[in-house]
């Protein structure tokens, strides 16, 4: 099963004060990774209904080693572990060719923004996602 891979720009103020990125930065790293996962790529791919809405209902993240700025973007992979009719769990691995740095899970549910609640997976919303479905990965 593919992978999505996106590269994330490190920006000196991610930094805290120990001089590594700082805990929280690393969640805006793993949303910038799922929107072009489900935006981008999933646009790309012909399937638009991602952008009608969805709410993080859990973040899972351990953190392995610190991280400090550097010019070169950081790795984000992302796949997923679960697959329902009304959710589906991300899972990531932030790294380079040499360290991985996060380890972290996002569990995903649609939502209707204009009736303001959640809602069912598409027929192509679960299609789109089924390709990136690997549930050996889950005890990585």
């Amino acid at each position: 099963m593919p992978r999505h891979i996106y590269a994330c720009p490190l920006r000196w103020s991610d930094m805290d004060a120990f001089g590594h990125v700082n805990n929280v930065v690393f969640l805006r790293y793993l949303e910038e990774a799922r929107i072009d996962f489900t935006f981008t790529n999933a646009g790309e791919a012909g399937e638009k209904a991602f952008s009608e809405g969805s709410v993080v209902a859990r973040h899972e993240v351990d953190y392995l080693r610190p991280l400090v700025y550097r010019p070169e973007p950081i790795i984000i992979e992302t796949w997923l572990t679960k697959l329902g009719n009304a959710s589906f769990t991300v899972a990531y691995e932030i790294k380079d060719e040499e360290t991985v740095y996060v380890r972290a899970s996002t569990i995903v549910v649609p939502y209707d923004l204009a009736a303001a609640r959640p809602r069912r997976l598409t027929p192509g919303e679960r299609a789109f996602l089924f390709d990136y479905l690997e549930t050996a990965a889950v005890a990585a």
